[in-house]
């Protein structure tokens, strides 16, 4: 079948996924908010209205919006998207503006409620990034002699970037996102065909940078200790992860029923933000879990076909950026608290308690959703 021009809709089968993840996400915060939000607010559904209000309702206008307007247009804003999300976090420290929480200082508080630059950032990088490696390769295509060159001072300029944002999220201090933002990014310059030696370079000087910050920082010793022998502090550093394995083990096969989770009664730090997964698969179990799973399986395939299907290099890196980030923050949220992996601290997108989280997770599911609507069927299939 040659490649034909799809103009008749979005990608129907990703658009449920996301549609299931989120009535999900509704559903386990409605249950696991319930006694916080009684106790801080007086209200059993505070917290599930916020996130509906100020969260799920405006990432939906967003994400039509962003699924309306031409690509061209994205493009064009990219660089000054970016710049906003870099000026966002700079807000941060500034008096007055940014504060802190849990000894970290990441939020901007506009009054009504509060936005998280660091999740602004994540889409907004890809973005530029997108539009960024897609005219440097294009360039250096063109130039044959130059391209040696120009593949250089694109790696030197990637690096340089991808360090300045590092600086502000560790300034926060917020590893886990700086290590999502920069395996998206590694990914994507991977995926622009650069030359594999540069994927090398990356990689050991990332690892290296990995080492450093790890024993830099004991709190981020903390975490991979106690990943390693939580049992050593059961009621200190191992606490958390203790008590995740617990919710989730005692979920079995199908789970407890719906509200039925005992880690809503406070048992459980950060129970409505990245440790969800454990009330999630306390209440619906292991079946629940291969779901949720699945769900964020056929993410990647759809994802995956749409950057594929695609009409420019721009298209592509951008789609493929943003799959890559949403299935991997998932993977990686799921693996540290079933402790696969050790703890981050990065929310499970679509399901998680955040407003600004949310919202950007949304807006770049219409963005996907618009690709996706222009593409070519490199499935050879109709939608």
């Amino acid at each position: 079948m040659s490649p034909q021009e799809i103009t008749k809709g979005p990608d129907f089968i990703l658009l449920a996924a996301v549609g299931t993840a989120l009535v999900l996400g509704v559903m386990i915060l409605s249950s696991a908010s319930a006694m916080l939000s009684q106790v801080k607010y007086h209200d059993s559904y505070y917290l599930l209205c916020h996130q509906l209000l100020f969260g799920i309702l405006p990432g939906l206008v967003g994400g039509l919006l962003v699924y309306m307007i031409p690509i061209s247009l994205v493009r064009k804003f990219a660089p000054f998207l970016l710049l906003l999300a870099i000026g966002l976090l700079i807000l941060v420290f500034v008096p007055g503006f940014g504060f802190a929480a849990g000894g970290a200082q990441r939020w901007i508080h506009l009054g009504f409620a509060t936005i998280q630059p660091a999740e602004i950032l994540k889409l907004s990088f890809i973005v530029y990034l997108a539009s960024w490696l897609a005219s440097r390769i294009d360039g250096a295509a063109k130039v044959a002699k130059n391209a040696k060159n120009e593949f250089q001072n694109t790696l030197a300029a990637f690096v340089l970037v991808v360090a300045m944002i590092g600086g502000l999220l560790l300034k926060q201090p917020d590893m886990s996102t700086f290590g999502i933002v920069a395996l998206t990014a590694c990914a994507m310059y991977f995926l622009a065909g650069t030359p594999l030696k540069h994927i090398f370079l990356i990689v050991f000087a990332g690892l290296a940078g990995l080492a450093i910050l790890v024993f830099s920082a004991s709190y981020r010793l903390d975490r991979l200790t106690s990943w390693m022998s939580p049992e050593s502090d059961p009621m200190g550093k191992g606490f958390q992860s203790g008590q995740a394995m617990i919710s989730v083990g005692s979920g079995g096969i199908f789970g407890q029923g719906f509200g039925a989770s005992s880690q809503k009664y406070a048992f459980l730090p950060e129970l409505i933000g990245d440790s969800i997964f454990a009330p999630y698969a306390h209440e619906l179990g292991f079946a629940g879990g291969v779901i949720l799973v699945g769900i964020f399986m056929i993410f990647a395939w759809r994802g995956f076909l749409i950057a594929r299907a695609s009409r420019s290099k721009f298209e592509y890196l951008t789609a493929c950026g943003i799959v890559f980030w949403i299935v991997v923050q998932a993977m990686v949220n799921i693996s540290s608290t079933v402790r696969i992996v050790p703890l981050t601290g990065i929310p499970l997108p679509f399901i998680s308690y955040g407003g600004t989280a949310i919202i950007m997770e949304l807006v770049a599911v219409g963005l996907l959703l618009n690709i996706s609507r222009h593409g070519r069927d490199a499935a050879g299939t109709s939608k």
